[in-house]
């Protein structure tokens, strides 16, 4: 009975909410939750995407590291490089061999690239929207001027007696290896399955490294094959090819392979029975998995790992119940360990394991959207006069399609500041902030308060999407100066440095000293004040004042909080130089 308790306490603490849990929205619709999830074995760190159903202007769908199965490429990399066609948050994707080259299926725009591996899960996504997440084998057949004979594999090297296909997305070449023989086919077809793809032999090669032609590919085979194929396969012969999955596979459009299934039916999978060991599974590792709710929204969880004292992470079983926990029917892992990760518009959101940070991966699952978007702005700027954050930079919005689009920016209060309605290219467009003055001999005023920025887009498919930031103008803080730009601390030294700030209304402040890399060393003051000048001095020492900091640039940031809000300045930079301590003077002695 005492077991049984234990047991439940500990199951109840694992799926416990996270703690300290931050939720903001990342583009319309989508939001991301930060937070903690305390257990027995110590903190994990948990990142969680809530997205709706990938339809419309929203899809989930797979990309591939700098479009080749050859290679690896970073998250946020691809993020970046595939910006201008969608506004994107996501996750790594399958396992992956040292060359980049996915463990199992790859399937983009029902053009497969990668074949699955029978003994793990893959992932579809139906042009629906919804998961469909089963074991699926490879099957392919070619034929020439004999009987339809077995085709091997798909864009990986042959075993022995062995044929496979090579498609340009493989790279530019097939590789390099002796005792092959292989026919160039072009044009050739897009590898759609369960479909007949036809094409003409142009050339005869052997050896390896033969190009593949731009809409062509290339059959390499070895040993018996290599003979067939030489026999049934002259030039001006048309092949046909046929990509199979077993079971049939229909409706699917995009795919990726990882494994295994975490959740099925609405419950956590404990035994998948794929081909994982368990020193895969049962550590507690950095962990990636992707599902789905009832109601189709999408989840994305990534559970950091290998952190003592940050985040232990999960097994693999634990992130099947914590998939639950947050509303998944269907759910899968993906690739975990130093590759999990998790990024949003080419910016990192996760902590990777790796002491290098960010690892590059074969490929990634990506829930695009395709409406209007404006990044989120500053939450406070203080265009003041004072030198420190004078312009906000951030009021910009992007489109995918040509789109008509309505921008209006609302002044607290509800005036409307500026508004324009224009028929824009894809790209990405300013909004001048502050609003020009209507007198061109009056500067350009922000009024202090709540600010709003709306966008509305109709694009050429004639779908409409809005975005809405929202931001405070608050003065209350400027003119941060300092008395000197390099301070010497050592025991019992007198040395201080002073920084001081306006405020131009009544407020709390307090006064922090941060590495330049934003780590608190020191709070120096915490006062509620009037409006005025107020200075701080700090004397180079740690909190409570007990010892020395070390060497280095440091800043000293003051932060007010009033009826506006709340609203920082830091100083310019300054050195520490950290000195032995001045040598105690002798006592003059008498003349003898």
């Amino acid at each position: 009975m005492i077991r049984k308790l234990l047991i439940a306490g500990a199951l109840a603490l694992l799926l416990a909410a996270p703690a300290a849990a931050e939720t903001r929205t990342l583009m319309p619709g989508v939001t991301y939750e930060r937070g903690v999830q305390f257990t027995p074995h110590g903190p994990v760190a948990i990142h969680i995407v809530r997205g709706p159903k990938p339809t419309g202007l929203y899809a989930l769908r797979p990309t591939l590291s700098n479009e080749a199965i050859q290679g690896v490429e970073r998250v946020t990399s691809m993020q970046k490089r595939l910006s201008p066609g969608a506004t994107m948050v996501g996750v790594n994707g399958d396992f992956y061999a040292d060359s980049g080259r996915p463990s199992g299926v790859l399937m983009r725009d029902n053009v497969v690239e990668s074949p699955p591996y029978g003994d793990r899960s893959s992932t579809g996504i139906t042009p629906e929207g919804s998961l469909d997440v089963r074991r699926v084998e490879f099957f392919g057949t070619w034929r020439g001027l004999g009987q339809r004979r077995t085709l091997n594999d798909l864009n990986q090297s042959p075993g022995a007696n062995g044929i496979s296909l090579f498609t340009r997305t493989y790279g530019p070449a097939t590789p390099v290896q002796t005792g092959v023989t292989e026919v160039v086919i072009s044009p050739f077809p897009p590898t759609t399955p369960n479909a007949d793809l036809t094409g003409p032999v142009v050339q005869v090669a052997s050896g390896g490294g033969t190009a593949i032609p731009q809409g062509g590919a290339v059959l390499v085979a070895r040993g018996t094959a290599a003979q067939r194929l030489v026999e049934e396969s002259p030039v001006g012969t048309f092949l046909t090819l046929r990509i199979i999955f077993r079971p049939e596979w229909t409706g699917i459009a995009n795919a990726v392979g990882g494994g295994p299934v975490l959740v099925r039916n609405g419950g956590p999978v404990f035994r998948a029975q794929e081909a994982f060991t368990s020193s895969q599974l049962a550590p507690r590792a950095p962990r990636t998995g992707v599902g789905q709710t009832a109601d189709g929204r999408v989840l994305m969880v990534v559970a950091d790992g290998r952190r003592p004292g940050y985040s232990v992470g999960m097994t693999n079983f634990e992130l099947a119940q914590t998939m639950v926990r947050l509303g998944a029917v269907t759910g899968t892992a993906l690739d975990g360990g130093g590759s999990s990760s998790l990024a949003f518009d080419g910016q990192l959101l996760s902590r990777p394991s790796d002491s290098v940070g960010e690892r590059p991966v074969s490929n990634a699952l990506q829930l695009m959207y395709y409406g209007v978007y404006s990044p989120t702005p500053e939450a406070v700027i203080s265009p003041n006069g004072d030198g420190y954050a004078e312009r906000q930079r951030e009021l910009t919005y992007k489109v995918v399609r040509p789109s008509s689009v309505t921008a209006t920016l609302t002044a607290p209060g509800g005036t409307v500041a500026y508004t324009e309605t224009l028929d824009q290219l894809p790209g990405t467009y300013p909004i001048a902030f502050p609003p020009a003055s209507a007198d061109p001999a009056k500067p350009a005023a922000a009024p202090e308060g709540r600010w709003r920025l709306d966008v509305t887009a109709t694009d050429d498919l004639g779908r409409v999407s809005t975005t809405r930031q929202t931001f405070t103008v608050n003065n209350t803080l400027g003119f941060a100066r300092l008395s000197r730009r390099t301070l010497v601390v050592r025991v019992r030294g007198k040395q201080a440095v002073a920084a001081g700030v306006t405020l131009t209304r009544a407020g709390g402040i307090t006064a922090t000293v941060e590495t330049t890399t934003g780590v608190q060393v020191a709070t120096i003051a915490v006062r509620r004040l009037p409006a005025g000048r107020f200075a701080a001095t700090w004397r180079g020492t740690t909190r409570g004042g007990k010892f020395l900091v070390y060497g280095g640039m440091y800043v000293i940031r003051f932060r007010a909080s009033n009826e506006l809000g709340t609203v920082d300045v830091v100083t310019p930079a300054f050195r520490v130089i950290r000195a032995a301590p001045l040598p105690k003077k002798k006592p003059a002695q008498s003349p003898g």
